[in-house]
């Protein structure tokens, strides 16, 4: 039996999306006001569900010959047509969001810009070493382009943290299918490295982003 809300949001890889779009309200709660936030919040949820649901569809086949049972469409939840209407649907309300919205034109351009770099890295970079690189430039961009909506010049340790984390996801994030990707072909940064590697580089991402952020908030504050 299909449900496709359940679909739907397990297609959108629902955990991240949530971490994603809370830290974005959190972030934006800094700089306006609360139903301001909520836009913002709104408009990177929205951002995220393309990068998902898209993700599912670029990925169906390979899903499909490994049998990942975990993803909606290999369940059968939802089916490619619903996946891809809701896609549809999704695109222009992400369009106004970020565009129309608290973030505007410049800081909603970048979001946008983010959202380009995502689905480039599942078209594209996740084949080749410079696979963290779209991790890099999203993760950066995204603190920083929420306090560039308000005005504000964002600190270099913001980009900085930002995108260091984003490789350390980008790392994490692809150990649990290394074996996989590997026989698929997908041969990205960390599936060239293995899984033991990939894993100490990500601690140690971790690490750095930790202990930039504790050096330069305190300095960032007291200003």
């Amino acid at each position: 039996m299909r449900s496709p809300i359940i679909g739907l949001a397990k297609a959108s890889h629902f955990g991240p999306t949530l971490i994603v779009t809370l830290a974005s309200f959190f972030i934006a709660e800094l700089y306006w006001p609360l139903a301001s936030s909520v836009l913002i919040a709104l408009a990177i949820f929205s951002g995220q569900l393309i990068v998902g649901w898209s993700n599912d569809l670029i990925d169906y086949k390979d899903d499909l010959a490994h049998q990942r049972l975990k993803k909606p469409l290999v369940a059968g939840l939802i089916s490619i047509p619903f996946l891809r209407s809701a896609l549809t649907l999704v695109i222009p309300i992400a369009l106004l969001l970020n565009l129309s919205g608290p973030l505007g034109l410049t800081a909603g351009g970048l979001s946008l810009f983010t959202i380009g770099w995502a689905i480039a890295y599942n078209l594209y970079f996740k084949f080749n070493l410079f696979s963290p690189l779209p991790y890099a430039i999203a993760f950066g961009l995204l603190p920083s382009l929420i306090a560039m909506s308000a005005g504000e010049i964002p600190p270099p340790w913001m980009w900085t943290t930002g995108a260091l984390f984003g490789c350390a996801a980008h790392f994490i994030n692809v150990i649990k299918d290394m074996e996989q990707d590997q026989a698929s072909g997908i041969r990205g940064l960390p599936q060239r490295c293995g899984s033991k590697v990939s894993l100490v580089v990500a601690v140690s991402l971790l690490a750095l982003t930790a202990a930039i952020v504790l050096f330069s908030l305190p300095l960032q504050l007291s200003q």
